[in-house]
C-alpha cells in the first residue's frame, strides 16, 4: 500500500491520540508523532510575555468568565505552532489532532495552523465518519488499544479524559459528564486536598516588570527562581502543596456559545497590544501567603506607585 503522505500528529500520550496514531498508520499515512509537552516548554517564554500579564492582578494567573482557567487554550496554539514548523521542515502536507468535534480545542488547533500555513490540511479523526462510526466512544477506544497493545493512561474504572500541560491539568468525560457527580478524590494529581494541606503558610515575594512576573522568592527558606519556566513551575508546586487551584465548572463551549480562545486573530492581537500598554507601569513586588487552598496578598510595593503615604496618613496634618 503506497503512503498517502506524512502527517504531524499532536501526540499527548492520552487515549485519543494513542489510538489515532495507530489508526492513521492503518489508513496509510506516515506519522510524525510530535510530543506536545516539548512545544509548550519551547514556546513558554512567548506565552509568559503575552498572556500572563493578562492576569497580573491575580498573581500571574490567566482566566476569564471568573473561574475558567486558560491553561489549555494557551497550550494549544503553542502546540499547533510547533506542528506547523515541523510539517514545513519535514515536507508534510498534513497535521492532525485528537480533539473532538464538539469542543474548543479543534478550533484552537486549526485556526492556529491555518493562520500560520493556509495551505496545510488538517486531519481531524473525530469529525471523519470512517473514524467516529468505528469508535462510538471511549469504551471503543479502550478496546481498540487493548487489541493493538497500545499503552494508555485510562481504565474502565477511571474513564475520564485528562488534558495536562505546563499551566494545569483539566478533566472531563466519564462520570464527570453528569453535573451531579462529585469529582473522585483520586482524580487530582497536581493539588493536595486543601483539608490535608500544611497548617503553616508559604510566604512568597513575586517581582513584576511591565506586568510580567520576573522573580519569586520564598521568604521562609530564601529559595529564588527567575527563569520563566522555573518560576512558573515553582509557583505551581507551592500552590499545589497547599491545595490552591481546584475548580469545578460546567464549561461554555465554542460550539453554540463560546467565542474565546482565538490566539491568532486580529481581535486577540489588538487586545494584547492594549494590555501591554496598560501594564507598562506595573512594576514592583507583591508578597503573598499560600495556605489551605487560598492565596492572600500580604503587601505590595512599587517604585512607580502613585500611592503617597504622607498624603493619606492620619498622623500627618492635611491642608
Amino acid at each position: 500500500m503506497s503512503s498517502k503522505g506524512s502527517v504531524v500528529l499532536a501526540y499527548s500520550g492520552g487515549l485519543d491520540t494513542s489510538c489515532i496514531l495507530v489508526w492513521l498508520k492503518e489508513q496509510g499515512y506516515d506519522v510524525i508523532a510530535y510530543l506536545t509537552n516539548i512545544g509548550q516548554k519551547e514556546d513558554f517564554e512567548e506565552a509568559r510575555k503575552k498572556a500572563l500579564k493578562l492576569g497580573a492582578k491575580k498573581v500571574s494567573s490567566a482566566l476569564y468568565e471568573d473561574p475558567y482557567l486558560l491553561g489549555t487554550s494557551l497550550a494549544r496554539p503553542c502546540i499547533a505552532h510547533k506542528q506547523v514548523e515541523i510539517a514545513q521542515r519535514e515536507g508534510a502536507k498534513y497535521v492532525s489532532h485528537g480533539a473532538t468535534g464538539k469542543g474548543n480545542d479543534q478550533v484552537r488547533f486549526e485556526l492556529t495552523c491555518y493562520s500560520l500555513a493556509p495551505q496545510i490540511k488538517v486531519i481531524a479523526p473525530w469529525r471523519m465518519p470512517e473514524f467516529y462510526n468505528w469508535f462510538k466512544g471511549r469504551n471503543d477506544l479502550m478496546e481498540y488499544a487493548k487489541q493493538h497493545g497500545i499503552p494508555i493512561p485510562v481504565t474502565p474504572k477511571s474513564p475520564w479524559s485528562m488534558d495536562e500541560n505546563l499551566m494545569h491539568i483539566s478533566y472531563e468525560a466519564g462520570i464527570l459528564e453528569n453535573p451531579k457527580n462529585q469529582a473522585p478524590p483520586g482524580l487530582y494529581t497536581k493539588t493536595q486536598d486543601p483539608a490535608k494541606a500544611p497548617n503553616t503558610p508559604d510566604i512568597l515575594e513575586i517581582e513584576f516588570k511591565k506586568g510580567v512576573p520576573m522573580k519569586v522568592t520564598n521568604v521562609k527558606d530564601g529559595t529564588t527562581h527567575q527563569t520563566s519556566l522555573e518560576l512558573f513551575m515553582y509557583l505551581n508546586e507551592v500552590a499545589g502543596k497547599h491545595g490552591v487551584g481546584r475548580i469545578d465548572i460546567v464549561e461554555n463551549r465554542f460550539i453554540g456559545m463560546k467565542s474565546r480562545g482565538f490566539w491568532h486573530s486580529p481581535e486577540c492581537e489588538f487586545v494584547r497590544h492594549c494590555i501591554a500598554k496598560s501594564q507598562e507601569r506595573v512594576e514592583g513586588k507583591v508578597q503573598v501567603s499560600v495556605l489551605k487552598g487560598q492565596v492572600y496578598i500580604l503587601g505590595r510595593e512599587s517604585p512607580l506607585s502613585l500611592y503617597n503615604e504622607e498624603l493619606v496618613s492620619m498622623n500627618v496634618q492635611g491642608d
